[in-house]
């Protein structure tokens, strides 16, 4: 029987969860845990989308992703697939890590985005050592909302999420905190069900108004080698072969093709030619290096991604 098309929406903000097959932990320690958070991290710096909640199980996982007009499912068939190869190296074993294909809800207004990051900052309650402050547990972007945990504070935009109470963020993090109160004692299976609850809660939107940044991904493939040749001072083209700088540049475009336009590994071999896909992946790992690690290569690929971002306010 045929899969059923992903709901998928241009720019839409996803409530993804993904669950480990039945008969492995999906994260066995803090280990596990924490290498999934920085894979999470580096994908965001690729594709460039929002994170504005987590949660971290032993079994499975909820993600609130903004994809900022990326695609889902490119952003987490890498992300998964990355954490799998981990997974499966660090404990010798083989074959799927994951249960089936991850699961997504598009969230289409915004009490259902708030109640949601509500259920899912509620989820360490059953954990006894946490059930009296589920704000303690450390895999939970609920510490980093309410400044108690400044790990991996990078990789959440909180600041989004808060913005709907109020600029003051003393005042935003206590309503938080009511609304959290009011989500625990609600069933979890309603909630999980359907989570377009009526807020009691007052969205201070004549006051304030959380933007989403949206990156248009439509940069072409001869716009990006334009766009190098330029800004290297140097021709660049990407059918050449054994040049140092030619293979640099070869790694920024395939790590711009990635970022900036909705192109599959495959149709970027295709593009470049004569090459092959373990090559393409060799590219976009040395390409991420030199736009996180290199100062020349990193203001080249932020000027570039600068044209194609726009920011828009929240309905």
């Amino acid at each position: 029987m045929p899969r059923t098309a992903r709901k998928k929406s241009p720019g839409g903000i996803y409530h993804i969860m993904v669950r480990s097959i039945s008969e492995i932990l999906l994260f066995k320690n803090s280990k596990d845990k924490e290498k999934y958070l920085e894979i999470i991290q580096k994908y965001k710096e690729i594709y460039l989308f929002d994170v504005y909640a987590y949660c971290l199980m032993s079994t499975h996982a909820h993600l609130v992703i903004d994809c900022c007009e990326a695609d889902i499912s490119k952003i987490m068939k890498s992300i998964n697939q990355s954490y799998s190869s981990y997974y499966n190296y660090t404990y010798n074993r083989h074959g799927h890590v994951f249960q089936d294909r991850f699961k997504s809800k598009i969230i289409d207004n915004d009490n259902y985005l708030l109640n949601l990051t509500a259920y899912i900052h509620n989820n360490p309650k059953d954990i006894t050592e946490y059930a009296e402050d589920v704000s303690k547990y450390p895999y939970s972007s609920l510490g980093i909302f309410l400044g108690k945990n400044n790990y991996m504070s990078s990789l959440v935009n909180y600041k989004h999420i808060l913005g709907y109470f109020s600029q003051d963020i003393i005042r935003a993090r206590k309503t938080y905190l009511e609304l959290m109160n009011r989500m625990y004692n609600i069933d979890n299976s309603a909630v999980f069900e359907n989570l377009r609850l009526e807020s009691e809660f007052c969205l201070e939107k004549s006051e304030y108004r959380s933007e989403r940044n949206i990156i248009f991904r439509n940069v072409s493939p001869d716009m990006i080698v334009k766009y190098i040749s330029k800004e290297s001072g140097i021709y660049f083209n990407p059918h050449l072969k054994h040049s140092r700088k030619n293979d640099e540049f070869k790694a920024l475009f395939v790590i711009i093709m990635r970022s900036l336009s909705n192109h599959s590994l495959k149709e970027i071999c295709t593009y470049i030619s004569n090459t092959t896909l373990s090559n393409i992946w060799r590219l976009s790992e040395k390409g991420f290096n030199l736009i996180t690690g290199n100062i020349k290569y990193t203001n080249m690929f932020n000027e570039l991604v600068g044209t194609y971002k726009n920011y828009i306010p929240t309905a």
